[in-house]
């Protein structure tokens, strides 16, 4: 994985791994990421996400954004911006790369936001409860100033559609995310009888529309048409939609002697499964 980050990074010319570098070296981040430190010793999941932005190297959080410059350098200027070339480096706008890094601020901040845990269901192992109360706090706080940093960002570009796109993907993933939250509730039940149709609706809404309209938005930027911008919108789609697949389908293809990986009666395989045998057989089968 780093290899391919490393060559993408060559293609567009810039270290993603940096993307959002401004953000995380001002002030207030350096204050919250202070004030993080005072969760170790907890299992607060605000820790991890944390740590995952510094150490590990084989993550996909800069995927986005990455992805977002090598579609803007694919597409090139229209015909309608050849004479702006010159705002041009490495083959992307400037405010092509201030959308990829408006992406990847989004993107983080719901990660952060997912990292608030349900203090109702906590066990005395997880930590001391005002420790994880607090780490709640820092969560909800820390996601919403990335949040209000990338509107700001986005604000900037002085573009009313890409806003409107940007804008409409966050108002998705929030509908995305109630809907997952709504199910998690009901884990030891079986789940509603749900089609791959409404799968891919789920799916677009919780991960995929961020990548469309990020991809659909730099389209924009350069003046392509609106064929160029579909095909755009369609590829981030498709590509994001495809991580997911490939995220459902590790717990029934790793092969590991410790205990079976648990899985989602709403994951792919699993609604697909059901949609192949039949809601009654499928059942008796989960029961078994």
């Amino acid at each position: 994985w780093s290899q391919v980050v490393s060559e993408a990074e060559k293609i567009v010319g810039y270290p993603t791994s940096f993307m959002s570098l401004r953000c995380l070296l001002s002030d207030e981040l350096s204050n919250i990421a202070m004030q993080v430190r005072k969760l170790v010793g907890t299992k607060h999941p605000l820790l991890d996400t944390a740590r995952g932005f510094v150490y590990d190297s084989r993550n996909n959080l800069q995927m986005r954004g990455l992805v977002v410059l090598l579609i803007s350098k694919a597409a090139g200027p229209s015909t309608a911006e050849l004479s702006f070339q010159h705002n041009m480096v490495s083959g992307i706008y400037s405010s092509q790369r201030s959308l990829a890094e408006i992406t990847e601020l989004i993107h983080t901040a719901f990660l952060v936001h997912r990292g608030i845990v349900n203090i109702g269901e906590l066990k005395s192992c997880d930590g001391p409860l005002k420790d994880m109360q607090f780490g709640n706090k820092m969560a909800v706080l820390s996601g919403d100033f990335l949040l209000a940093n990338a509107c700001t960002s986005l604000a900037q570009l002085e573009n009313t559609k890409v806003v409107e796109l940007i804008s409409s993907a966050i108002g998705d993933l929030v509908q995305g995310i109630y809907y997952e939250n709504s199910k998690s509730s009901e884990e030891n039940c079986l789940t509603d009888d749900i089609g791959i149709s409404t799968w891919k609706e789920q799916v677009f809404l919780s991960h995929s529309a961020l990548l469309a309209k990020s991809c659909q938005a730099a389209m924009e930027l350069a003046k392509h048409n609106a064929e160029i911008q579909d095909m755009a919108f369609q590829y981030g789609k498709h590509m994001s939609m495809s991580h997911k697949l490939h995220s459902d389908l590790q717990p029934f293809v790793k092969e590991s002697s410790s205990d079976t990986m648990a899985f989602s009666l709403n994951s792919a395989p699993a609604v697909l499964h059901q949609e192949f045998l039949g809601r009654e057989a499928w059942i008796k089968q989960i029961r078994e």
